[in-house]
């Protein structure tokens, strides 16, 4: 056994990195050639829930043993995370395009990105709509670097009561349950920024917010 490269995960085998490799990118959430993969170690939570990181918190040491020594399984998973840094290294239709754009990258603000229902901080269709232009700007290879919050309760779950009047539950986000994972600085340590405000300036940092794809700290003022 070795450390996970992810603390937030049980130690995997050496064998078996790439699945937190796998569950980080959420291009699965739009591309389901590896959903196989997922059905595999855990169907039930699968089809509960649709969060290889969630199935990768859970899964239990006997099975991920069980897993080192299947050889089918392990042909499988190379074959994902090869598939996996091809399509990060290869030119995508941007960089054909456009060799030398002016630009090195693109920042897309929105208060909420709708990209899968295991990061659930969007509440209608703007989180759709900008979660949509991400998962196009990744296939097509455009530099679009989405920046939004990491909300603590995202859409609200209906119910109804006794009387058939809804009832509306605001679950909890935990974000050690979702795909995302700290952005850190040169030195390891959680990034931390400062940002310009009339009167004041803004300080991100500590716990709480979320910058694209990743968790980043908090703010505080």
């Amino acid at each position: 056994m070795i450390i996970a490269p992810y603390y937030l995960l049980p130690q995997l085998p050496e064998s078996l990195t790439g699945l937190a490799e796998l569950a980080l990118d959420l291009r699965w959430s739009w591309s389901h050639a590896s959903d196989t993969l997922w059905q595999h170690i855990a169907p039930e939570l699968w089809e509960q829930t649709r969060n290889p990181w969630l199935i990768l918190q859970n899964i239990g040491g006997d099975t991920l043993q069980r897993l080192a020594q299947d050889k089918d399984f392990i042909a499988m998973l190379n074959t994902f995370v090869s598939e996996h840094r091809e399509h990060l290294t290869q030119k995508g239709w941007f960089s054909k395009t456009y060799p030398h754009p002016p630009f090195s990258q693109v920042a897309y603000f929105s208060m909420e990105f709708g990209l899968s229902e295991s990061l659930p901080i969007y509440s209608g269709g703007l989180g759709i709509l900008a979660g949509d232009c991400l998962k196009t700007a990744s296939d097509l290879g455009i530099p679009l670097l989405g920046i939004g919050l990491l909300w603590q309760q995202g859409y609200f779950r209906q119910s109804l009561d006794d009387c058939g009047r809804q009832i509306e539950l605001y679950p909890y986000n935990d974000p050690t349950q979702m795909p995302i994972t700290p952005v850190r600085d040169a030195e390891g340590e959680w990034l931390r920024l400062e940002l310009p405000f009339p009167g004041r300036t803004v300080h991100i940092g500590g716990q709480g917010r979320i910058v694209g794809h990743q968790y980043t700290p908090g703010t505080r003022c």
